[in-house]
């Protein structure tokens, strides 16, 4: 008898499969797509992206930042800065933006985490709006009101405009894949049961030989990478910025609570229902004004009093579906013996 060890089921399988194919119909949509649809799939992917990364960090690690349009906002302005002053290619300048973010969110990190609960949200937040300031006092990116990509800069992305529109698009769906890819690997391995410990009960996971700040450390430096280069690319497709646009509040962090609260929190499956959910809602009645907003409200109040855990949680629970298993389940095979 041989043991060995497997994630999820033959039935997790099937659902992975389809999910590739799904993938590879979204790699070939420039191909039956108009512009349109390119735009609105782009930003799609870059929801669930960032949806996804709050989920590790409150999710997992319990870190429950209300902060994270910081990061979305430095990738930008560093974007900005390393194609308009310095000449870089703005292609290459998405991953430098994302590295900068990681060193400066070394120092943040080092900072906030002094805090614990709702001191540490109402930290991170605090830490985004100092960046703001900050980005609205640089004269040579238009101070407060912000500036655009000059023509150039445009043109050194790709020298036709569906060319660029494809290009865009393409990081985007890959930074999307990459960014969901890094959360299965690294919650399948032992940093992931390090999470998982963490999540239940620090103290004890401590007691066990978890180095929780280190984890949690190590959790928050590749989400802020991550969430520099999605913003670099968000702002890189918009061709402006501004400091109020680069670190909205409400578009990249209480939209992105919003996605992952009725998804599924702690779920690597309830971003991406939670995102499909918000656009479906966004297109149908954003023409509403402020009576969308307040329907938002109203559906996540619904949600979180009906499936506590979320759609996808809900699912979980009854069905027993999930696309990206992390459970280790522990199998028995027999063994065949040749007589001789």
């Amino acid at each position: 008898m041989t043991v060995r060890v497997a994630f999820g089921t033959r039935t997790n399988w099937i659902g992975t499969a389809l999910g590739a194919i799904v993938f590879v119909s979204l790699a070939a949509a420039p191909w039956w797509g108009g512009r349109d649809d390119l735009q609105l799939l782009s930003e799609i992917y870059a929801y669930i992206a960032l949806a996804s990364l709050w989920n590790l960090l409150a999710g997992y690690a319990g870190l429950v930042s209300v902060g994270q349009q910081a990061y979305v906002g430095l990738g930008a302005y560093c974007l900005f800065a390393l194609a308009i002053l310095f000449g870089i290619s703005p292609l290459w300048a998405i991953p430098l933006a994302g590295l900068i973010a990681a060193i400066v969110a070394l120092p943040v990190a080092l900072l906030v985490f002094r805090l614990r609960g709702h001191y540490f949200a109402i930290g991170t937040w605090i830490v985004a709006e100092v960046f703001r300031l900050l980005a609205a006092q640089v004269s040579s990116l238009g101070g407060g009101s912000g500036t655009s990509l000059p023509a150039a800069v445009v043109v050194a992305i790709a020298p036709t405009r569906q060319l660029r529109d494809f290009t865009m698009y393409w990081i985007a769906l890959a930074l999307a894949a990459a960014v969901i890819a890094l959360i299965v690997l690294l919650l399948r391995s032992r940093y992931g049961l390090a999470l998982k410990a963490m999540r239940d009960s620090e103290l004890a996971a401590a007691c066990s030989g978890v180095d929780v700040k280190r984890t949690k450390l190590l959790v928050y430096i590749v989400t802020a990478l991550a969430t520099a280069m999605l913003g670099a690319l968000i702002f890189l497709q918009k061709l402006r910025i501004s400091p109020d646009a680069a670190f909205s509040v409400n578009d990249w962090t209480a939209f992105v609570i919003f996605i992952t609260v009725i998804g599924g929190i702690g779920r690597i499956e309830g971003p991406i229902v939670g995102t499909l959910i918000f656009f479906m809602l966004r297109q149908t009645l954003a023409d509403l004004g402020t009576i969308y907003l307040m329907m938002l409200g109203l559906v996540a109040i619904v949600i979180m009093l009906a499936a506590p855990k979320g759609l996808w949680g809900l699912v979980v629970e009854r069905f027993g579906w999930q696309l990206f298993p992390l459970e280790r389940r522990v199998l028995f095979e027999e063994r065949s013996v040749r007589p001789e």
